[in-house]
C-alpha cells in the first residue's frame, strides 16, 4: 500500500495572463482549482496511472472541505485529520508563454493534539509492505524534525519511505542513523546543491559532480536519489549505477506538479514491481506530461504511455 503525507495541503488556484505586469493591474483568466499540496499531487498521479495510494494529512475551515471534496473527487483515498485553522489556498499565475509566478501562503497553525493526532495515524501505516511518501512545506506549529521523527518511526516498523522535502527537513531527515534514514529521496538540482553547501548561481556545476553528490548519499543509506533538473532532464543514482535521461520535448502549459507527477510514477513502478529502468523511463514521462496540463492535473495514463516511447534512459556510470 502507498501513502502520501502531506501536512501542509493546499487549495490550489491557478490562472493565466499574457503577461504578468509588477504594479499595475493584472486580468486572470482560465481559473482552476486544484486539490494542492506536494502528497496529494503524488496520490493524483499514482491515481492517473492505474494505481491506489491513501492521502494523509490536514485539513480545516471551508477550504479544507473543498479541498477534501476536490480529491475524492479524483477517485482519490484519504484519511486527514480535521484541524481548528483553516487550510491555506495558493494563487499561481502562468503568463503565455509559460513562466510560473506562485504566491503561497504559509499554512494553518497546528496544535499539539492535532499532531499527535496525525502522528499516531501514519505510525498505524507503518508496516513492511507499506510505501509512505512524506513530501511537502511544513505548516507552522511543526519542527524541522518532523520529517525526521517521522521516517525514523516508520523504516524502524519496516516501511518504505520517500521523502522530498528540501531546506532544514531534507537535512535533519538525512542525518538519521542508517535504519531510520529515508531510503529514496527527490531533490532538484537547487536542493541538492543547497544540502550540501554549495552555490551555483550560473547554473555551471557539471554533472559528474552532481553524480558524485548523489553517490555520497548512497554511501550514507539512500537506495535512489532521483534528481530533478528540468529543462536538463534527471538523473537517477543508486547502488548499482547511475543513469542519465533528458527532459521530453514537449509544449509546457505549467510546470506545477511536474515533480510530484515524477515522485508519484517511481512510487507507483516500484509497487509494481517494474524493474528500475523502466521505473526511471515513467517518472519522466508523467513528469513531462504534468507540465502540458492545466493546473497541477497529473497526465492521463493514456499520454504518459506515448510519451515513454520517446524516452530515453542512458547508464553513465
Amino acid at each position: 500500500m502507498i501513502i502520501t503525507v502531506t501536512l501542509n495541503p493546499v487549495l490550489d488556484k491557478t490562472a493565466r495572463v499574457d503577461a504578468l505586469r509588477v504594479n499595475a493591474l493584472n486580468r486572470l483568466s482560465g481559473v482552476t482549482l486544484d486539490a494542492g499540496g506536494k502528497g496529494v499531487n503524488v496520490s493524483a498521479m499514482i491515481r492517473s496511472l492505474g494505481g491506489e495510494s491513501i492521502a494523509v494529512g490536514f485539513l480545516g475551515g471551508g477550504t479544507g472541505e473543498e479541498l477534501r471534496a476536490l480529491i475524492a473527487k479524483k477517485g482519490i483515498k484519504s484519511d486527514f485529520v480535521r484541524i481548528a485553522a483553516v487550510t491555506r489556498t495558493n494563487l499561481k499565475v502562468v503568463t503565455d508563454n509559460g513562466a510560473l509566478t506562485e504566491f503561497n501562503e504559509p499554512g494553518p497553525e497546528i496544535r499539539d493534539g492535532e499532531w499527535r493526532e496525525l502522528e499516531q495515524k501514519i505510525s498505524g501505516y507503518g508496516v513492511k509492505g507499506n510505501t509512505v511518501v512524506l513530501a511537502g512545506s511544513l505548516p507552522p506549529g511543526l519542527g524541522k524534525d518532523t520529517y525526521k521523527k517521522l521516517s525514523v518511526t516508520l523504516r524502524r516498523a519496516g516501511a518504505a519511505v520517500f521523502l522530498d522535502a528540501d531546506g532544514e527537513a531534507l537535512k535533519q531527515a538525512l542525518q538519521s542513523a542508517p535504519d531510520g534514514i529515508p531510503g529514496y529521496i527527490k531533490p532538484n538540482r537547487h536542493e541538492l546543491l543547497q544540502y550540501f553547501g554549495i552555490t551555483d548561481d550560473k547554473g555551471a556545476y557539471p554533472e559528474t559532480k552532481l553524480v558524485e553528490l548523489c553517490r555520497t548519499l548512497i554511501g550514507r543509506g539512500i537506495k535512489l536519489v532521483a534528481l530533478s533538473m528540468g529543462e536538463a532532464g534527471a538523473i537517477f543514482v543508486t547502488g548499482e549505477g547511475a543513469w542519465r535521461s533528458p527532459a521530453l520535448p514537449v509544449q509546457p502549459r505549467s510546470t506545477v506538479g511536474a515533480g510530484d507527477s515524477m515522485t508519484g510514477a517511481l512510487v507507483y513502478g516500484f509497487e509494481q514491481g517494474l524493474p528500475e529502468e523502466r521505473c526511471f523511463a515513467l517518472a519522466m514521462a508523467a513528469s513531462a506530461g504534468a507540465c502540458t496540463t492545466e493546473g497541477t492535473n497529473p497526465p492521463s495514463r493514456a499520454l504518459v504511455d506515448a510519451l515513454l516511447s520517446q524516452t530515453r534512459i542512458e547508464k553513465i556510470a
